[in-house]
């Protein structure tokens, strides 16, 4: 019997992103709170920014056409600091003006303190040493935000910079989408954790504090089940337990077909799963499917289905993995735009000469010379690589390179935000 082929990475995304949709609810929270969360509708501003004209210099405020050869004298008439109202500027004469005060009516241009000076022997008169232009260092109101209109769209993800333009458009509380849920386990009875003895032939879960910290860094809600015991009825009774409340279960190992891999029957069992080769390393095998919500009321419930993405058990496969297909999927779930991440065209120092029919990602570091270094070992097993580097290479499947050659190179920031 053939084996069905391997799915690209690019296949399993698109398959990944076709079933995931956004979640539905939402709430208001103050804005200072919520960093890292995505709108669930439009923000319109309740005023315009700026409300007035103002300076965007310390200077002199004039009418241009007092000012139309260098060296012209006018007479200080007013003193406007930031927060106060002028009055109306008289031909002939300069308003005395601070970064951020409404400009005067009467006024059309802003003269910078740098060229003007106190005219000789008359305190009150300043020589302005350019030609203006109307308009000239003054921001027009609403040139940043107008009343009533969207100042923020549904959709987007809150950075500092969007909480200070929702705080400039007077708002005080936004609505954003729930955080997503998602619940974590781990399987394999040969697991630790760290404080543990380890046991004969056991080794330490680095996956679960890695898997648990890439899931907090996207702002959802993590669940960690544990250390899950290798037995299809305990995997099957974690599953229904971590359905329940959760819009994702993620899991490392367990995702093969041997004897003591129990995932693959127990999701089946409790739901629907797909078992995918995906044409990549690290991270080969994947799992994908859906557990069923226990109905306790007796009727179906809204969303009837918690979605499941199985992870290699593989240190560095089950990271590489999370931040190929996992990070996406649950961009979407939260309702972010799914951009590919940003990648980088940059000089390889080192030879890659044995050409792997998947599509490989090397970790590598930015060296001091602009270049890229490879960590020594590309072991799946060897997390290491991954903390020395800071990206990664992305080598399409059939190809080599030398020393000199340019390579596509993915940030690891690009993949963790």
């Amino acid at each position: 019997m053939n084996k069905p082929p391997m799915l690209t990475a690019q296949q399993a995304l698109e398959h990944l992103l076709s079933h995931a949709q956004a979640v539905m609810e939402s709430e208001s929270v103050p804005v200072q709170a919520a960093l890292g969360r995505v709108l669930a509708q439009n923000v319109a501003s309740l005023v315009d920014v700026p409300p007035l004209d103002n300076t965007s210099m310390d200077g002199y405020a004039v009418r241009s056409a007092d000012t139309k050869v260098s060296g012209a004298v006018l007479k200080i008439a007013q003193r406007i600091p930031a927060g106060s109202m002028g009055t109306q500027l008289e031909p002939g004469t300069a308003a005395r003006i601070f970064t951020g005060a409404p400009v005067p009516s009467g006024a059309d241009a802003v003269v910078m303190q740098e060229d003007c000076c106190i005219a000789e022997g008359a305190s009150d008169q300043v020589q302005i040493n350019t030609i203006t232009t109307p308009g000239q260092w003054i921001r027009r109101r609403g040139e940043d935000l107008t009343a009533g209109k969207i100042a923020l769209p549904a959709g987007t993800f809150l950075r500092p910079q969007e909480l200070g333009v929702a705080a400039s458009a007077g708002l005080t509380h936004l609505n954003v989408k729930r955080k997503v849920k998602v619940a974590a386990f781990f399987t394999g009875d040969e697991l630790s954790l760290p404080g543990e003895p380890l046991k004969p032939g056991g080794i330490y879960n680095s996956n679960r504090d890695t898997l648990l910290a890439c899931i907090k860094s996207l702002g959802c809600d993590a669940t960690d089940f544990g250390i899950v015991p290798d037995s299809l009825e305990a995997t099957k009774e974690t599953l229904r337990k971590a359905s329940k409340d959760h819009d994702l279960i993620i899991t490392s190992g367990g995702v093969s077909v041997g004897e003591e891999d129990h995932i693959k029957p127990a999701v089946t069992a409790e739901g629907r799963l797909d078992l995918w080769q995906i044409a990549i390393k690290p991270g080969k095998p994947l799992a994908f499917g859906a557990v069923r919500k226990p109905d306790t009321s007796g009727n179906n419930p809204a969303n009837p289905e918690t979605w499941f993405i199985g992870l290699p058990g593989n240190p560095v496969s089950s990271f590489v993995t999370f931040l190929l297909f996992v990070r996406p999927f649950i961009l979407k779930l939260q309702g972010r735009n799914i951009r590919a991440p940003q990648s980088y065209p940059m000089r390889s120092d080192f030879d890659w000469l044995k050409a792997d029919r998947r599509n490989e990602f090397l970790r590598v570091k930015i060296n001091a010379q602009g270049g890229l270094d490879l960590f020594p070992n590309q072991s799946s097993g060897v997390l290491t690589s991954a903390s020395w580097g800071d990206g990664l290479v992305d080598c399409p499947p059939g190809e080599t390179f030398k020393a000199g050659d340019m390579v596509k190179y993915i940030p690891f920031d690009a993949l963790l935000s």
